[in-house]
């Protein structure tokens, strides 16, 4: 009996003291974490569902089949590395397009989803509602991530998490304007609802014609540039498939005539790019 009273003195003095002697870390907020930039790249380009980890995979793989590819025929090391380089970046490459396409075809198609909304608020539908039945009446190529968006909020009843995801599903920034405005109208409430989103789809159905007309213009910039960086190369390759000259790059002098007018071309490219691209909007709301 002695032990044991002993044994419950001692563990009711160590409890006493063990917040002195084993002093707790402070649990602090978690911060948000900034979404990568491949994981944003993958949203704008409509594979949000892909991780970063595939794009690096994929990277790697292209770059390895791209170099073996150009050292099979030709057999200059400096030739391989680069073409090396050039797949790896490939599936980035390809990703930005997509995402430039898919915003193209978004742009023309976001003063529809307005007015499918006005209808809806007009016809008396909750603003939830309104954005859930999208899923049906949307353009096809918005239908999925509105899909998403429904199954979501049917789920977890709540319209402004629901929200979010939506927006990091379209990964647009008109999108984020249109469902900034729907959020804002439900918090606050008001009747100037269905008047801004008729300013906002004449706005934006205004904004892409002015940009597809300006980009049939330049499209002859882009189309100069791809053919003088890739006229270069392909004679390069063509005088490398012969024995004296791929012993002619193999050299020193030819390793540095390689490296030499790769960054040249480089530098070119993105120049005539930036020349004739035009700045595409900012994603103020994501």
């Amino acid at each position: 009996m002695t032990v044991l009273l002993g044994a419950l003195l001692a563990a009711g003095l160590l409890l006493m003291l063990a917040p002195r002697l084993w002093p707790g870390r402070s649990v602090l907020p978690a911060r948000p974490q900034r979404e990568s930039a491949p994981a944003r790249l993958l949203a704008a380009a409509g594979l949000a569902h892909i991780g970063p980890g595939a794009l690096a995979v994929a990277s790697a793989s292209s770059g390895v089949v791209s170099a073996a590819v150009a050292w099979l025929p030709t057999q200059v090391p400096a030739f391989s590395l680069l073409a090396g380089l050039a797949g790896a970046v490939a599936p980035v490459g390809w990703l930005q397009a997509r995402a430039r396409r898919l915003m193209k075809v978004r742009r023309a198609l976001w003063p529809d989803v307005c007015d499918l909304l006005i209808a809806s608020v007009r016809a008396g539908l909750a603003l939830p509602d309104a954005v859930s039945a999208l899923q049906v009446s949307a353009p096809a190529v918005l239908r999925p991530a509105f899909a998403v968006y429904a199954r979501d909020l049917a789920a977890s009843g709540h319209f402004d998490a629901s929200l979010d995801r939506l927006k990091a599903t379209l990964a647009d920034p008109v999108a984020d304007r249109i469902l900034e405005t729907l959020r804002m109208a439900r918090q606050v409430g008001g009747t100037e609802l269905v008047p801004v989103l008729r300013s906002l789809s004449a706005s934006v159905r205004a904004d892409a014609a002015l940009r597809a007309e300006v980009e049939a213009r330049q499209s002859w910039v882009r189309g100069a540039a791809v053919l003088g960086v890739i006229a270069p190369w392909v004679i390069l390759v063509l005088l490398a498939l012969r024995p004296e000259g791929s012993r002619a790059y193999s050299s020193p002098e030819g390793v540095v005539l390689i490296i030499v007018g790769a960054a040249v071309s480089v530098i070119a490219f993105r120049l005539m790019l930036r020349v004739g691209r035009l700045p595409e909007p900012r994603r103020w709301f994501a």
